[in-house]
């Protein structure tokens, strides 16, 4: 199975635009340097851009197309751009108010999505996560990237989206690492008060837990990224310097694969709870 794609689907798109902007430059019969100094560009950025290497901006786009007589396809061509800077955003761009912003930035796509798929190896889904659980994990995160402290305020925020939970018309599958429920997050009394709200939020018919116990053969679906599916239009896909935005049908495909055979390897129900259970009694 291909491996489901995270930064490289940036990349790729930053290259395929490159190799889109080198074709109409071709067709005008130009050369690399002739329209680095038509542009007034250093010579070397044509071919920045047209390797990937360099994202262009949109100044720098409408130049290109009119340049080389393609002025009808600026439209396209900056909506292609604008799509390309959206799928991958750095935290430090929608955290620099603190994490408020980050967490109401997700809230209309929240409401608009009817089925949630999410997959953790790191930490329990913020779907699924206790208010004290939040607290601890967005301190952190706070405290890590020196952002302004609004810890209380992104904490009402997500707590206010989690009402969507106990809506009868979305669904909602969490699938986890057992490593996920021996990392102590916060304290031992707070896993703990995880734990036990993992086991009640799991009875809950919108909601469906499952476990990826340890030593398994995970030869034909190992651990992959942290990732969230909302309904088949989206994927996110969360790294440590930002998060991927995946609308590409192809490879939402991809992520709704992995997230089935890894679903297929999970433990559900009875066996869940007892996995979730006697790792609780050990903290």
């Amino acid at each position: 199975m291909p491996t489901p794609p995270t930064f490289s689907n940036a990349q790729k798109a930053k290259r395929d635009f490159g190799a889109r902007l080198g074709e109409i430059r071709k067709t005008a019969g130009l050369t690399g340097r002739a329209l680095a100094t038509s542009c007034g560009w250093h010579e070397s950025k044509v071919s920045r851009i047209e390797n990937g290497r360099t994202a262009p901006s949109s100044d720098d786009v409408r130049a290109w197309a009119e340049l080389c007589g393609a002025a009808d396809q600026i439209p396209d061509l900056l909506a292609s751009l604008e799509a390309i800077e959206g799928m991958f955003v750095e935290w430090r761009r929608i955290e620099r108010t603190g994490l408020k912003r980050a967490q109401q930035a997700v809230q209309p796509l929240w409401e608009r999505t009817r089925r949630f798929r999410t997959y953790s190896p790191w930490l329990i889904p913020g779907a699924v996560q206790t208010e004290e659980y939040t607290r601890a994990v967005l301190g952190g995160t706070s405290a890590r990237r020196g952002l302004p402290d609004d810890v209380d305020a992104a904490v009402a925020v997500r707590k206010e989206r989690l009402q969507l939970l106990r809506r009868g018309d979305r669904t909602f599958a969490v699938l986890i690492e057992e490593s996920v429920l021996h990392n102590v997050i916060g304290s031992a009394d707070v896993m703990v008060g995880q734990l036990r709200h993992l086991l009640a939020i799991g009875e809950l018919p919108s909601v469906s837990v499952g476990i990826l116990p340890a030593g398994l053969d995970r030869t034909a679906m190992p651990p992959v990224e942290d990732f969230w599916i909302f309904d088949d239009r989206q994927v996110n896909v969360e790294l440590i310097s930002g998060y991927l935005t995946i609308t590409q049908p192809g490879e939402v495909a991809m992520y709704a694969d992995a997230f089935r055979r890894l679903a297929e390897l999970a433990v559900v129900g009875p066996a869940a709870k007892r996995l979730i259970t006697a790792v609780a009694a050990t903290l």
